[in-house]
């Protein structure tokens, strides 16, 4: 099956004028009226499922995290699983929220070498080769289509950060086209990113963070991503703000416990999760309308969209 990009170039469309201005649905309503088949399933083994201690009223905070697919930062995320495999983060903590920017949590006594919590045996050192993946020539750029491992592939014009930037298998990606073909995941709101020390660290999962501010995409190519937060980022987003240094907690009082890490193969009372499939006509029309918005508050639509302003749609699914 060919793994279509949207092309974002084609999302852009003329104003209406006023004299024959239809109706038209808001993306959430494509996204309701979007058949089974246009969505596809999450395996449970490609989650990352990490319960903070609750609020102060007992309730729940869950956070769910999907694990990028190959070929994209495979070295950190086999790491990431045998950390979770390890249950190496239960009892840690959040350590940082930085207003507009991230949310971190690992090991508190991380940097101090006598208190820092052992990792597990076997975690892989990551070059960083590994932030882009490298597919080959791209061999055709005619009307926005290429190659991609051998798939057809539709590609937009690009951005400030990158010459195109598209949807693959329902992932946000940047590319660099013909110069030098590689392509990386984009820090879009929600994506979840390695902490590291300076060059050539880069990282080995055991310091995460996920992008609760506007999408830095000064960081693409220079962290790693591994994933996004498909449920429960309203956990880490509402937390309050660190008020050191980079938003970093200045006392154990302040950080938020991690009770557990699980890969979602672990969880028993885990539900089953779908996204909305990127090269399906369904995702075409949402995100059309996302960067066209025509339905009755608008007044002008917005001639285009970027491409991290195109959340790929998430839901919970029936039962396996």
């Amino acid at each position: 099956m060919r793994n279509l990009l949207i092309p974002l170039a084609l999302l852009a469309a003329a104003p209406l004028g006023a004299e024959d201005k239809p109706e038209f649905p808001a993306p959430s309503q494509i996204v309701g009226a979007a058949p089974a088949a246009d969505w596809l399933g999450i395996a449970a083994s490609d989650l990352l499922v990490m319960d903070l201690a609750p609020e102060a009223n007992g309730k729940a905070r869950r956070v769910v995290i999907q694990l990028l697919p190959r070929p994209f930062s495979q070295g950190w995320i086999g790491n990431i699983r045998k950390l979770a495999t390890a249950h190496w983060w239960d009892g840690l903590a959040v350590t940082r929220v930085q207003d507009n920017y991230v949310a971190q949590w690992g090991d508190p006594d991380g940097e101090d070498a006598a208190k820092a919590r052992k990792l597990p045996e076997g975690l892989a050192v990551v070059p960083e080769s590994e932030y882009t993946a490298q597919t080959g020539e791209i061999v055709d750029f005619t009307n926005g289509m290429s190659e991609y491992q051998g798939e057809i592939v539709a590609w937009h014009k690009g951005d400030d950060y990158a010459d195109v930037t598209a949807f693959w298998k329902g992932w946000p990606i940047g590319s660099n086209g013909l110069n030098f073909p590689a392509e990386w995941p984009i820090h879009c709101y929600g994506m979840v990113g390695v902490g590291r020390n300076m060059s050539p660290d880069t990282g080995s999962g055991a310091e995460l963070y996920t992008v609760i501010g506007h999408a830095p995409r000064h960081l693409d190519r220079n962290i790693a991503l591994v994933g996004r937060v498909i449920e429960g980022i309203e956990h880490l987003s509402s937390l309050p703000r660190g008020a050191g240094p980079l938003g970093v907690y200045e006392s154990r009082g302040e950080q938020v416990p991690i009770r557990s890490i699980r890969l979602g193969s672990e969880v028993a009372d885990l539900p089953a999760y779908q996204y909305l499939s990127t090269e399906s006509q369904s995702f075409a029309k949402y995100a059309e309308a996302r960067a066209n918005r025509r339905d009755a508050f608008f007044i002008r639509p917005a001639g285009g969209a970027d491409v991290c302003n195109i959340p790929v749609p998430v839901r919970r699914g029936p039962a396996s």
